[in-house]
This record gives C-alpha cells, sequence and structure tokens, in this order.
C-alpha cells in the first residue's frame, strides 16, 4: 500500500516566523521526509546602497543590517576600512569597543534563551529572561544614548568615551549577571522537560557541521573550537586570550544539538563578563579617535587606495565585512557583507529531514536566525535555465492575474 505524504508550508509570512522565510516540508504523518528551505525574501540592496554614499554614512547604514546585533556589522565594517585605509584606533577606544561588543553579546544571547524557551511553550522563562536583559539594554543606553542602534563606532576608534559613572554600572552588572546565569543554569539545563524537549532535536555532528560551513555557538556546539576572537584576535582580544567555549569542555562531549546551543550561550555569557571586567580594570588612558576630524577623515578616505577584511565574532557567529577603495571617491567602491545566518541556515534541511513536525520551530530557532543579515536576491529560473528578468516575471504575473479572474469570473 502506497504511503501518503502531505505538503506542509511554512512563511514567508508566518505567526512563528519574526522575520520572512519559507520552509516548504513534505511530511509522512507526523516525520517530516522531503524539506526544502527558501530565502531572499529580505533583499534590501543594502551593499548597493551603501557605494553611492561616504564611509561614514555608510558606516551608519551597516548598524541597519541588523536590529538585535547592531554592533556587529559596525565592528567588522571599521576594522575592514581600517585596513583598507591604514588606520589604526587608539587602544582605549579598541578597549571600549571590546566592551561594547561583549555587552551585546550578554543581551543577544539572553534574547535567544528567551525566544527558544517560547518555541518549546515555556512563555513564562521567555518573561523571566527578558527581564534579565534589561539590565544590559539600561547599561548600553547609560553608555551609548540607546538601546539598539548604538552609533558608537567609528572609523579609528569610537564616538564616545566611559566616564567613572559607567564603570561603577558596569561592575554592578557584573555582579548581577553571574548571579542570574547561575539560575539561567538551574532552569535550562538542569530542567528535564526542556532537556528531554531539545535534547537530539536539531543535532550536527562535528563533521557536519565542518561540511555545512556553521559559525557562532552552532558550530561550537557540535565541538568546533572556532571562534574569531580566538582565531584573529583584534582589538582588546588580543591580550585576553579568549577560548571557543564548547561542550565537551563543560560535560565532557559533544553533541551539537539544541541543548547543547543552550548550554554554549549561557557559558559565553559568563565568559563575556569576564572579558569586560579584564577591560575595565586594563583600561588604557588616551585619546579615543584616530582622526577627530570627521572631513579630515573623509578627504583621507578619497586620497587612499586600498582593500581590506574586517571580521568580528557577532552573537551569532562571524561577521565578514570585505572593502575596496579606489581613491577617487569618499566611499567603498566595493562593499560585501556576510553575516553568520547566511552559513547556519544550510544546517536547516538537514536538521529537519528525518524530524518530527513539532521540532520545527526548535530547529529554526537554534541557530538565532536573522533574515535581513542574509540580504540576498532570489535568483528564478526556467525549467530551460533561463533566468526570468523583471520583464518575464511581470509578464507571467499579468498572465496568472488574467487567467484567476476569468477563473473566478470577474473578468473585466
Amino acid at each position: 500500500m502506497a504511503k501518503t505524504t502531505y505538503y506542509v508550508p511554512i512563511g514567508p509570512i508566518h505567526p512563528a516566523l519574526k522575520e520572512p522565510i519559507r520552509v516548504e516540508a513534505e511530511v509522512e504523518g507526523e516525520k517530516i521526509v522531503k524539506v526544502d528551505v527558501k530565502r531572499g525574501f529580505a533583499h534590501r540592496g543594502i551593499e548597493y546602497m551603501g557605494m553611492k554614499r561616504n564611509a561614514i554614512q555608510t558606516l551608519y547604514l551597516s548598524e541597519r543590517i541588523c536590529g538585535i546585533c547592531s554592533i556587529s556589522h559596525p565592528y567588522a565594517f571599521v576594522i575592514g576600512s581600517e585596513k583598507a585605509l591604514g588606520i589604526e584606533a587608539p587602544p582605549r577606544a579598541q578597549y571600549i569597543r571590546t566592551i561594547i561588543a561583549e555587552l551585546e553579546r550578554i543581551h543577544s544571547h539572553i534574547l535567544w534563551l528567551g525566544v527558544i524557551a517560547h518555541e518549546i511553550g515555556f512563555d513564562s522563562l521567555l518573561f523571566w529572561t527578558w527581564k534579565g536583559r534589561e539590565k544590559v539594554l539600561d547599561i548600553l543606553e547609560a553608555i551609548t544614548g540607546n538601546r539598539i542602534n548604538y552609533s558608537m563606532y567609528m572609523i579609528g576608534g569610537v564616538r564616545r568615551d566611559l566616564k567613572e559613572s559607567h564603570i561603577r554600572v558596569l561592575k554592578d552588572m557584573i555582579t548581577y549577571y553571574w548571579e542570574f546565569t547561575e539560575h539561567m543554569k538551574e532552569v535550562f539545563l538542569s530542567d528535564p522537560v526542556y532537556k528531554a524537549r531539545t535534547r537530539g532535536v536539531a543535532q550536527v555532528s562535528k563533521d557536519v557541521a565542518l561540511k555545512l560551513n556553521l559559525v557562532g555557538p552552532t558550530a561550537r556546539a557540535a565541538g568546533l573550537r572556532m571562534d574569531i576572537r580566538q582565531d584573529i584576535p583584534y582589538d582588546a582580544y588580543a591580550d585576553i586570550d579568549v577560548k571557543a567555549v564548547v561542550p565537551q569542555d563543560i560535560v565532557g562531549e559533544a553533541r551539537g544539538d539544541a541543548y547543547d546551543v543552550t548550554m554554549v550561550r549561557i557559558y559565553e555569557i559568563e565568559q563575556s563578563l569576564d572579558i569586560i571586567e579584564y577591560c575595565i580594570d586594563n583600561l588604557p588612558e588616551g585619546k579615543i579617535l584616530a582622526i577627530p576630524n570627521y572631513i579630515a577623515l573623509l578627504n583621507k578616505i578619497k586620497k587612499t587606495e586600498g582593500e581590506g577584511i574586517g571580521a568580528h565574532e557577532a552573537p551569532r557567529g562571524e561577521v565578514v565585512h570585505y572593502f575596496r577603495y579606489d581613491g577617487t571617491r569618499d566611499g567603498p567602491a566595493v562593499w560585501k557583507v556576510i553575516a553568520p545566518s547566511y552559513n547556519n541556515i544550510n544546517s536547516w534541511g538537514y536538521c529537519l529531514l528525518g524530524a518530527e513536525v513539532a521540532d520545527i520551530p526548535v530547529v529554526v530557532a537554534y541557530i538565532d536566525p536573522c533574515m535581513c543579515c542574509n540580504d540576498r536576491v532570489a535568483v528564478v529560473k526556467d525549467s530551460t535555465g533561463k533566468i526570468l528578468d523583471y520583464s518575464i516575471l511581470h509578464r507571467k504575473a499579468v498572465e496568472k492575474t488574467r487567467a484567476l479572474e476569468k477563473e473566478l469570473g470577474v473578468m473585466k
């Protein structure tokens, strides 16, 4: 007797999705037997716009690539630009950058912990974690003036200095989150229901993680010791000796599932607290900008020809920005962005195949996806392999509309 399968489309607009993505699953009972993931619904042309503006305007545009990780893209942007332009940020600015980046990692990881709790039905845990996240957002607002989109980084340094009052609240925050993370270990890692719901779900081995080019906590949960702060240290990270957080160092083995990703993120919060404490205890004196005059900076950019790559370990994984300045304009001639979700979404097809329908939200959430970070165009081809351009797609849309009108009896 032939088995019956059903087609289950999810997205691009769906109550469970915060951003547009489409997952097309074919199910047999509750088991997924075929799956296809489609993206490209959030293309905004940011790279193209950035190449039409000066470098400072493009820097602020880069901050809008992602709302949650709104320091990660500017961080990679300034590092790449400085390499291309031959500029070095002052030591004090480098330490301030590192502090802000780790504050963002704390808030992003706590946000994800709330999201994964929500996806498995623990809404009370969602509210508790997000209440705890308010502390770090208050600190970011006190230092930068904003809870999100901080406008803190600049090519050659930072725009604002750290005051003694900021250092005092940072030390209070560190004490607060050491206690908070201990509670999170209890309510996440020691809870039998949470463990049962995440153990074995979205499981990726070390070999598969390498083949799929996974990055960030998703890769580290599979046991890969990879972290830009460790492998290619920059700014204050070069003085700190950061080590990648992997499950085998915590519990003796790495299974690479949603439970291990949870573990990695909680322990990375503690690592961020250590990094922030080191930075404020060893904060150098001095200036915070290599070129304080923005007009002078733009003039230097206009006269400089060079290229550079900026890489930063964002909360979701490595962010890479490539730049080329051609010496004829005050903005980048070439700007290319690669965000971690572009790599990590590759795991969805692998993890969903053979999984239960109820596991779809957990598989989707475990990489902490950002669709807008992808910012890619979907290329559509016909059966012969010919790319369907705007004129062909428009004609087909008109033809389909006319056919529907005829079918529904509403032809004019």
